[in-house]
């Protein structure tokens, strides 16, 4: 039979349909406005929440009502909130539930190689989630003013307590838990119960709080938001604590806590040169213990896409964090030769935002470690650089840092398994080393980001 040639009764022009996994953009509710297969099409405006996560489609879906008005007419003069609105936690407390011992989909696209919630995809959600309660936070339901734009300005650290089961039921719940005067402060709790079932009741996994800006969606200038008024004595707590953190926040952008070395200091920096010179002078002599920070880099690159965009065609904070730490967990798993053990990433700034069609590149390394027989730590850094070829410029949009460990387990299969400590090669990475362990350092002992 001739190999290139047709079966008997077969079509070579048949093609195999292929059939979108997301929902579609379109209901079947007929009305007025019903396009030529009697379909009602969504706002453009809430497309781009289908294309991330099942919970970013369902939070886009939750605040259509808000942004449907404002992308399907919007009115060209009109006036911002005349009057702030004092409002409680409670009014912006949301929930988000997923069901993963029912919906094998579900948890099938969440599901790690360890049976655990994939982590990058937990800090998209949390992303999202924040988004939507600031939006829920800053809204007056009158349909006559001009909506804010809200931006993720930065995270604080999160904290993962407690492995994550992907066979478990999940919980998330946010809400506003203190108001600057155009800034907002979002807690979210990830709730688990126990693998054994025998205590019913849900304990914290994982703890975050955003914080995210307002900006008049017409001038683009800071713009005020709705007062907060705690009622619990939880509620009032939390408040106190964001504000330390915002005093905090505002010292460090003055530049109080910066101060000139001192002999310690420059003790320090020798230390940590002192065996990255071998390396570069004396390879043969150098530490088999240690091993150069720029042996342990990594680096990934993409072009922004129209479906990582947010409401406000922007690149979502979310999928730079997914990104993000997808490279910092393969760097701490190239580094460790084991299964890393995610702990925490450390507060995060978004300096800059970034659009569809942007170069991105993400260069992450193993910028120090703990060796500690018990729980050996890596810290990795991940900067994420928004590149333009065409005008030879390159400029940080983000800088993230997380810590992971190695899972008990894999060590334990591992014999005289020992974890390497990184040394820099110039003066500048052993400051930056030394900056990153003296910010972690005042952090612990001021009680913040825990």
């Amino acid at each position: 039979m001739d190999l290139n040639s047709s079966p008997p009764n077969s079509n070579s022009n048949t093609a195999i349909p292929v059939v979108s996994t997301f929902s579609s953009p379109f209901e079947n509710r007929p009305s007025a406005q019903d396009g030529p297969n009697g379909w009602t099409r969504k706002p453009i405006s809430l497309w781009p929440g289908m294309y991330q996560s099942p919970v970013t489609n369902a939070l886009w879906e939750a605040r259509s009502k808000i942004f449907e008005r404002f992308f399907l007419d919007p009115p060209k003069d009109a006036p911002p909130q005349s009057e702030l609105l004092n409002k409680t936690p409670a009014q912006s407390r949301t929930t988000i539930l997923y069901n993963f011992s029912s919906d094998y989909i579900l948890r099938e696209q969440y599901r790690d190689p360890w049976n655990e919630v994939r982590i990058g995809k937990l800090l998209e959600d949390l992303d999202a989630l924040a988004g939507t309660i600031s939006v829920k936070h800053c809204s007056d339901d009158d349909s006559t003013t001009r909506p804010l734009l809200l931006v993720t300005a930065s995270v604080d650290k999160i904290v993962l307590k407690k492995p994550i089961s992907v066979d478990i039921d999940l919980k998330i719940v946010g809400a506003v838990i203190w108001v600057g005067r155009s800034s907002i402060e979002i807690q979210l709790e990830v709730t688990q119960s126990s693998k054994e079932g025998f205590d019913n009741s849900d304990s914290v996994a994982l703890s975050a709080n955003f914080i995210f800006v307002a900006r008049d969606s017409k001038t683009g200038k800071a713009a005020p938001v709705n007062r907060i008024s705690p009622e619990t004595e939880r509620e009032k707590l939390l408040f106190e604590e964001a504000e330390a953190r915002n005093n905090l926040r505002k010292r460090k952008r003055g530049g109080g806590d910066k101060r000139e070395l001192e002999n310690g200091e420059v003790n320090r920096l020798e230390t940590l040169l002192a065996e990255g010179r071998i390396f570069c002078d004396m390879p043969a002599l150098a530490d088999r213990d240690s091993i150069l920070l720029r042996d342990t880099r990594l680096e990934n690159s993409l072009i922004c896409q129209p479906q990582q965009r947010n409401i406000h065609g922007r690149i979502f904070g979310g999928f730079l964090m997914h990104r993000a730490f997808e490279l910092a967990f393969s760097t701490a798993y190239a580094f460790a030769g084991l299964v890393p053990y995610f702990l925490e990433v450390d507060h995060v700034d978004f300096l800059r935002p970034v659009d569809v069609g942007d170069f991105l590149r993400f260069k992450s390394c193993v910028l120090y470690t703990e060796v500690n027989p018990d729980q050996p730590l890596i810290n990795i850094e991940v900067v994420a650089h928004v590149t333009r070829p065409e005008l030879r410029s390159s400029e940080v949009s983000n800088t993230f840092y997380f810590t992971f460990t190695v899972r008990p387990e894999a060590k334990a299969k591992k014999n005289g398994f020992r974890i390497l400590n990184v040394v820099p090669a110039t003066e500048e990475e052993a400051r930056h080393i030394v900056d990153r362990m003296d910010s972690q350092a005042l952090l612990s002992t001021r009680g913040f980001g825990k």
